[in-house]
């Protein structure tokens, strides 16, 4: 049977009516046209798109709010309309037929009603003109101009309420303010974009990022950042006792923003530290505060400086090897690469639940102008290699092998770099092996190329001794702990007594050094149940060879030394023909085959060779033995090559 237009009318307006009282009771509009992101639980904050026309405010609540509304209306509606023509029937139809009747009264009274309605409505509307203001400026000022800026990059639409996305309090300069932004979930925007925006539009400074982009709330965060002190002096008593607190492995780096201390776990968070400053930025100065504290407790320090000059406090103090000429920074890598090995195998033996200071002391490298030091370890390699030996520096390939295994060796390198290039490091796979990075004086490629892991880039400051500690993917800033030349002299000689250092500290540079088997008896510590390390291992020819070097660090020919005595030499014939290495290793104890090539290359009185066996000249015993009695010693170093 056909249905009637009525039973179609009919049809449809209970359906509508279903639909409204669907509508009615989950709180979404009535019209049925949602036109924010708003849910029944969640507030909206933005616009749909595609919608046109005007979103009134309404749109924005969520959809228990408009239930409530809607049900206390009614309710309100349905006991007036209760009690007025049900409960007070009587009383109520008294009341209109009065009215009626003599309307005057009613009129009067209406009147009085009216000018006491509209009183109070002018009095409630100055005073809530007058609490608002503050509130209008910010919104006048602020945040619409704010909403104009973002609404492009944010691709918002033209009818979004401001209010809905922009949580900026009234008091958003002050230091403990927090600003929200809410962004779109598809996340098609340029954060750097957005960043500069809110920043400019605010007139901010000093002020922290933070995305929140995972799950359906996406926004982000602005709080002012609160500054470190103005200076962090190690005279102030307060300083000092935070400084014999600490721990061995942590020394303290600083103090950072809202009195925090600053520290760098070499053993749990970072083994190796990388200073990455230009001129003037206290590359030094952080050194020196990391380098006294752990000669303090007991480690042992080796100073690479080609400039000769960077740390004076540490000339000659206990536990400090100093290395100032490329010559002797090249041995001394070589040595400190081939005692990584004899710890790796140390560490083998002594197994996996071992206490760790069961390998040997601490040892911390400090390198200073790593830019300068790899391009004269290349240019020294490439003047003493011979043929056969490999076109990259053992010294180069000892300091990347210590970088891959500091951490389980108690072996630790802070690197000071002007530009921490991957070239200048060696690759972009060593720069990586650095997980704490202090930046001071940095431009914006600078941080972009260390720290791309936290942005924004924080502006870079020129108060004297203010660093970024990068660490964890996060950065602090931090007013860098300042010890006086003395202070650190004083501070590194009063704590743990220092185990005896690989080789005495040097005078004047000469060519000579200490016998090989030196290295490992300086710090021979015998483990459980292990034999005492009391010279190298078995194959030291076999790690000299893959190093192309005997390496040996530099001794004070003035001072007396804990070296055993240099082997006798071979009983072989002043005439016998021999190379460079085997000269070095049986026939003059006390040079190193480094300083062999280096004096054939540049010094005219070097002996010519006698024969030649394949590509190795053979030079006579004699002659070598002849050269080095009467080789000049210069106090200056003759093995620079600057």
């Amino acid at each position: 049977m056909a249905q009637t237009k009525f039973d179609k009318q009919v049809e449809e307006t209970a359906e509508s009516l279903a639909f409204g009282i669907g509508r009615f009771l989950a709180g979404r509009p009535m019209d049925g046209e949602r036109k924010t992101d708003a849910t029944f639980w969640r507030s909206g904050t933005r616009v749909l798109p595609k919608v046109e026309g005007r979103v009134s405010r309404s749109s924005y609540r969520a959809g228990w709010k408009r239930l409530t509304f809607r049900i206390s209306s009614l309710a309100a509606v349905g006991a007036g309309g209760y009690q007025a023509g049900w409960v007070h029937q009587d009383a109520t139809v008294a009341t209109a037929q009065e009215i009626w009747a003599n309307p005057d009264p009613a009129i009067a009274a209406l009147e009085q009603t009216g000018i006491a309605a509209a009183s109070t409505a002018a009095v409630g509307t100055a005073a809530y003109l007058a609490l608002t203001r503050k509130r209008r400026e910010l919104m006048r000022e602020w945040v619409l101009p704010l909403h104009e800026a973002l609404a492009l990059p944010l691709r918002l639409p033209e009818q979004t309420d401001p209010r809905r996305y922009l949580h900026i309090p009234r008091n958003f300069s002050e230091d403990d303010a927090v600003i929200r932004v809410d962004v779109p979930g598809r996340l098609d925007f340029s954060k750097d974009l957005v960043v500069d925006i809110i920043a400019t539009k605010l007139a901010l400074e000093g002020v922290t990022f933070s995305w929140h982009l995972a799950g359906r709330e996406t926004y982000v965060t602005v709080k002012k950042t609160r500054k470190p002190p103005a200076k962090a002096a190690f005279k102030d008593p307060k300083m000092r006792e935070i400084v014999a607190a600490a721990k061995e492995s942590a020394p303290v780096i600083g103090i950072g923003s809202a009195g925090r201390i600053v520290t760098v776990d070499l053993d749990a968070e970072s083994p190796h530290i990388l200073v990455n400053a230009s001129t003037g930025g206290g590359k030094s100065v952080t050194l020196r505060c990391i380098a006294c504290q752990m000669l303090h407790h007991g480690s042992l320090v080796f100073v690479l400086d080609t400039k000769r000059i960077s740390h004076p406090w540490a000339s000659g103090l206990p536990g400090v090897t100093y290395c100032r000429d490329i010559a002797d920074i090249h041995d001394q890598l070589i040595a400190l690469g081939i005692e990584g090995r004899r710890r790796t195998r140390v560490a083998d033996e002594l197994g996996i639940d071992a206490d760790p200071k069961a390998i040997g002391p601490r040892l911390l490298i400090l390198l200073e102008e790593v830019n300068a030091t790899m391009k004269q370890l290349t240019r020294y390699w490439e003047k003493t290699r011979e043929s056969g030996d490999p076109k990259v520096s053992p010294a180069v390939d000892a300091l990347n092998e210590i970088l891959y295994m500091g951490r389980q060796l108690r072996m630790h390198v802070l690197l000071v770099a002007q530009s921490a290039t991957a070239r200048a490091l060696g690759g972009p796979e060593v720069r990586e092996q650095f997980s704490t990075r202090i930046l001071a004086k940095y431009s914006v490629n600078a941080w972009r190329m260390l720290a791309p892991e936290v942005h924004p880039a924080p502006k870079s400051t020129k108060h004297r001794g203010r660093a970024q500690v990068v660490s964890g993917g996060s950065a602090r800033e931090t007013q860098i702990l300042f010890f006086t030349e003395a202070e650190a002299r004083e501070w590194a000689t009063t704590g743990k007594p220092a185990p005896p250092a690989v080789g005495a500290q040097p005078g004047p540079v000469q060519l000579q050094k200490p016998p090989v088997g030196s290295l490992t008896d300086a710090w021979s510590t015998p483990a459980p149940d292990l034999p005492p390390v009391t010279e190298l291992p078995a194959d030291r020819g076999a790690l000299a060879d893959a190093w192309s070097l005997t390496p040996a660090p530099a001794a004070d020919p003035g001072g007396p030394t804990d070296q055993t005595p240099p082997p006798p030499t071979a009983p072989d014939g002043d005439d016998q023909a021999v190379g460079l290495r085997e000269a070095a290793e049986h026939h003059l104890p006390g040079i190193t085959l480094a300083a062999l090539r280096f004096a054939r290359a540049n010094d005219p009185a070097f002996p010519d060779p006698v024969d030649k066996r394949g590509a190795e000249l053979l030079y006579r015993v004699g002659d070598l033995k002849k050269w080095a009695r009467n080789r000049p010693r210069a106090a200056t170093g003759t093995t620079d090559l600057d």
